[in-house]
């Protein structure tokens, strides 16, 4: 034990720059892309409560798709980061083209899923007329983005795995300064644009239409397919990648090389699908407990989804150091390189548990002016800083897994630990209490139950890099092997 100790002390003093340098780049890339769901709510929210729902509705369907499809391509990240460390830079490039291709199958399946399949989830749910139909619009008009977010998330994962991640932070702003002229001009049409510049404007630009949230749905198209070509374009012409020729010679399909994709991405995929189906399922209950309850938690879980930006992209750095370490054939140092990271990640939790302390009362006044709310989101923050550790242990515990391509086993812990303890627990809590208490926790028991959700995430994680760390690096455990 002591000698674990001594040599994750000294992995630490070098290995901790390089990863906060991949780490800062990635959160930047993810708050970016997350300031664009915000500029969305806040444009169509300044037009009416019709659009602001319908563009809220359309998303909570888009959003969990996507996410998906880069979960299922973040399967890219520990191959080609396997493939860097250990030399093979040679079989990098037929790889990316394997996952251009599933990107491409992905984008137009979940574009014709969202043509096709809108209007009846939209009558299953009740969802009102015009909320309906405005969102059926704005959903029709993402869905032309979607290919191209798709084949967005591939080239990153690829550029992630190269150890290069700059390039997603910097076209993740273009794609942000994009989405808000274009969410302006298309949402409120020429009466934005000539209550901002003034009547001196052309008469074609002043006649142009407000198409609400229809005009959010096309702008957000758009960013996406302005991603996905700045990063084509970068890709190209960057010398970032060595002689990693990316855009020659094309490669058809491999089904070998799709089969390895596949089986170490769409585990992510779906461990991710089932922890943002938590969070909505969540809200969906929550919604029958009255309108201060439901505006107390959006605000305290929009708060700490900002915080959490930082441990999950530290998640995603830590997956390219281990696949980079295993790749150049050193399990004893990705060992310790996993488990440095995870040191991180507890400091992280820690840092933000005493930022949320310090900040919440004036945040929680930003967000909004209504006491009740506030108290009542306050007492919500309270309970989110008992869970930032294991938060924070969890996602990087699976980042970790992850360079070892060890995914399957993080999909079966996240459905136990997040439906049946997080969901199924708090939902108890939430509705009935503890055994023998005053009565129902109501969204206190939700966000209890979410803590003990965490917890066992991080505990069985833990166990498992343990054992596989282990085993690795011993030579009794294969990498792509459980």
């Amino acid at each position: 034990m002591a000698t674990f100790f001594t040599d994750l002390l000294s992995v630490s003093r070098t290995e901790t720059r390089p990863l906060l340098r991949l780490t800062l780049p990635i959160c930047g890339a993810q708050l970016a892309q997350a300031g664009m769901s915000v500029t969305d709510v806040m444009m169509t929210g300044r037009v009416s409560a019709t659009d602001l729902a319908a563009v809220s509705v359309g998303s909570s369907l888009w959003l969990p798709l996507m996410l998906f499809m880069t979960g299922t391509l973040m399967g890219l990240t520990p191959i080609v980061a396997h493939l860097l460390g250990g030399g093979a830079t040679k079989h990098i490039r037929p790889n990316v083209h394997q996952a251009l291709w599933v990107a491409l199958a992905l984008g137009l399946s979940s574009a014709a899923l969202l043509w096709l399949l809108v209007a009846p989830i939209f009558r299953l749910m009740e969802v009102p007329p015009e909320v309906a139909h405005r969102s059926s619009a704005y959903l029709s008009a993402v869905a032309f983005g979607m290919p191209g977010v798709a084949l967005f998330q591939a080239l990153r994962a690829f550029s992630d795995g190269m150890n290069h991640t700059r390039p997603s932070l910097w076209i993740s702003l273009v794609g942000l300064g994009v989405n808000i002229p274009s969410n302006f001009v298309l949402i409120y049409g020429g009466d934005g644009l000539t209550g901002l510049f003034g009547s001196w404007l052309p008469t074609w630009l002043q006649e142009l239409p407000a198409l609400g949230a229809l005009g959010c749905g096309i702008a957000t198209a758009l960013s996406m397919w302005t991603m996905c070509l700045a990063m084509a374009a970068y890709t190209r012409r960057s010398r970032a990648y060595g002689d990693v020729s990316l855009w020659h010679s094309p490669t058809l399909p491999r089904w070998r090389l799709i089969g390895e994709l596949l089986y170490v991405g769409v585990p992510i995929g779906v461990a991710i699908f089932v922890e943002v189906t938590l969070f909505t399922l969540i809200s969906l209950f929550i919604a029958s407990l009255g309108e201060v309850t439901v505006a107390a938690h959006q605000v305290a879980l929009n708060y700490t989804s900002i915080l959490f930006m930082l441990p999950l992209a530290l998640s995603m750095a830590l997956t390219v150091r281990v696949g980079n370490t295993l790749g150049q054939g050193k399990p004893m140092q990705a060992r310790m390189v996993a488990w440095n990271g995870v040191l991180v990640s507890v400091l992280i939790a820690l840092f933000n548990s005493a930022l949320l302390w310090f900040t919440a009362e004036p945040v929680m006044a930003l967000y909004t002016h209504d006491t009740a709310v506030q108290r009542l989101a306050l007492s919500l923050i309270l309970l989110a800083m008992l869970y930032q550790i294991s938060d924070s242990l969890q996602v990087n515990l699976a980042g970790a897994l992850r360079g070892y391509k060890d995914t399957r086993v993080i999909m079966l812990i996240t459905l136990l630990a997040y439906w049946a303890v997080g969901l199924g627990g708090g939902h108890w809590l939430g509705t009935r209490g503890l055994p023998g208490g005053s009565g129902p926790l109501g969204v206190h028991g939700y966000w209890i139950g979410l803590i003990a959700g965490l917890t066992v995430a991080a505990a069985l994680l833990g166990a498992r890099l343990r054992c596989k760390a282990k085993g690795v690096a011993n030579g009794k455990l294969d990498i792509a092997r459980d």
